[in-house]
């Protein structure tokens, strides 16, 4: 046992830090569609160059350069465009920083292992936990080959790292590619234009508490009203005073409506983001808001009634409810999800897969205990070999998706979520109780196993089913053999119940015809006979 890693301890995690909810834009006119057409054109240009200058900046930026910036384009369009797209480009520009890190060290994991298995003889065996040499001559020449690139390419990273340099694409790179193949993007080069255009508008506004429904620069009032204030170079456009243009549409959110309903009456921060929906030709209002951290339950309230260990996988969640003592309850539970086909369909199918799992858990009033899966240091083909399903199995699993939508729907129902250190709970798991929990009428899985052993570690029990017997005898002289029950529980260590009657497979206790009259047994010697008892004469020989 030398070999294993510490374990991480379990905790609550804690619930979202903002709210997020969306509704389509319908009933908008032609000059509608003109208008926001123009402003996200006019503020997408105006981002674009903000953005060159802040990744010009590198980690020399600093609040007297992002005040110049900020004065640079309130000229442009208005100090509120102007604050909404300095922020945007900010966090756009540290979201490439920390993807850039995360190639720096994905790419060092990989270096790490093919030069220890090229330091290997050909067709060596691995030791636990660390890869052998490769299978042939040919494959270990291939992958001297391959560890130069890979070294090539992270000195390529860690100078553009330490220069400051992180390369951002507003639109996205995934779309910038696709130019360059439109006969394998299924798209015509108009097609491609539309998309490339819609994805680099921009047309976002954050709120400012105290002002008038929460924002000044895309409000929405009570009715459901939108006005925009439009930039500087598009103020002839207005069609309402001080240079708002207000749209024909109304729209109402169905989702936390009355959440957003109080927030703008009490004139308090909402930000607001429009945006194209090129696929199905339609406009869409987003509105979130920030929301104070949630009380976190303590860990032992939490574990005082139990809780549902749940097992990701990349088609369904296996789970079972386990009591506070870690005995699983009941039946255990399978919720599928089909992850093939668009993003929105993958999206429904995870959310209508926690939905249930939700619902269960509500009505037996238990928490949620998942692992916290990370499998950024797993994805690599250098440490899985030819493993490549495999590779395409981890990687095509909603981990980090799952786990906030989770932890936001588990919020508004009030169910704690317990996360735990996913090590080791398959393994042990499958080993400890599979077999034992299986039977002519429940075949246990794997996963199902591994649910039960995410349930105990999160209950701060051991995975193990039992420990070992006593070496003298089959009583408890060297301690309690169980841990299935906890010190306090009563009668734990009693013996069972005496019930009256015949011990038989085939009549249970108390159930045959003559079970409640034990004088109705023929017995000899009995004392409840129904008849006397008379001894013959004994016969007389002669």
């Amino acid at each position: 046992m030398g070999g294993l890693r510490e374990m991480a301890a379990p905790f609550v995690a804690p619930g979202p830090a903002g709210v997020s909810i969306r509704t389509s834009l319908k009933g908008l006119t032609g000059q509608d569609e003109k208008v926001l057409r123009l402003v996200g054109d006019v503020l997408g240009s105006l981002a674009s160059r903000d953005l060159k200058a802040r990744c010009a900046a590198g980690p020399a930026h600093d609040s007297d350069h992002w005040a110049r910036r900020k004065r640079a384009l309130t000229g442009q369009c208005s100090s509120r465009w102007a604050g909404s797209i300095t922020k945007a480009t900010h966090d756009q520009w540290a979201l490439a920083r920390r993807g850039q890190l995360a190639h720096i060290q994905c790419l060092e994991a990989g270096v790490r292992t093919i030069a220890q298995r090229l330091a290997l003889p050909v067709g060596a065996k691995g030791a636990r936990g660390l890869p052998g040499g490769y299978r042939s001559r040919r494959e270990w020449f291939a992958k001297s080959r391959r560890l130069r690139l890979l070294q090539e390419r992270l000195e390529r990273e860690r100078a553009d790292r330490e220069a400051g340099r992180a390369r951002v694409v507003r639109g996205g790179g995934k779309l910038l590619r696709n130019r360059h193949n439109l006969q394998a993007a299924r798209l015509s080069e108009a097609q491609w234009r539309a998309r490339w255009e819609a994805e680099r508008w921009f047309l976002a506004a954050d709120g400012e508490s105290g002002k008038r429904y929460g924002n000044e620069t895309i409000r929405v009032g009570p009715g459901g009203e939108v006005n925009i204030k439009l930039p500087a170079p598009l103020a002839g456009l207005a069609n309402a005073p001080h240079g708002r243009y207000v749209l024909a549409c109304r729209v109402g959110f169905r989702h936390r409506g009355e959440q957003w309903a109080d927030r703008i009456a009490a004139n308090r921060a909402v930000a607001y983001r429009i945006h194209y929906g090129i696929d199905r030709g339609r406009w869409y209002l987003t509105a979130s808001w920030q929301v104070p951290p949630l009380w976190t339950v303590p860990l032992e309230a939490v574990r005082s009634s139990g809780l549902i260990g749940v097992d990701t996988n990349a088609d369904h969640l296996a789970a079972w409810r386990l009591d506070a003592h870690g005995n699983p309850v009941g039946e255990p539970r399978r919720f599928d999800y089909d992850l093939t086909g668009s993003a929105p369909h993958r999206d429904a199918q995870v959310r209508h897969a926690l939905t249930r799992l939700l619902h269960w858990a509500q009505r037996h009033g238990a928490a949620i205990a998942i692992e916290d899966l990370d499998f950024a240091a797993e994805k690599t083909r250098e440490k899985h070999r030819h493993r490549k399903r495999f590779r395409q199995l981890i990687s095509g699993m909603p981990t980090a998706k799952l786990r906030a939508r989770l932890l936001s729907m588990a919020a508004e129902l009030g169910i704690p979520v317990v996360a735990v250190d996913p090590a080791y709970t398959s393994r042990w798991g499958a080993q400890h109780w599979q077999k034992p929990l299986t039977s002519d009428n429940r075949k246990t899985t794997r996963h199902h196993a591994a649910a039960v052993a995410i349930g105990r570690r999160a209950l701060g029990h051991t995975i193990r089913r039992r420990t070992p017997p006593p070496p003298q005898h089959r009583s408890d002289a060297v301690g309690h053999r169980s841990v299935q029950a906890a010190s306090g529980v009563p009668g734990r260590e009693g013996t069972r119940p005496r019930v009256p009657g015949p011990r038989t497979r085939s009549v249970g206790a108390g159930r045959g015809a003559k079970a409640g009259d034990q004088g109705a047994h023929n017995r000899s010697g009995h004392p409840a006979e129904h008849q006397s008892w008379n001894q013959d004469s004994l016969p007389l020989s002669h």
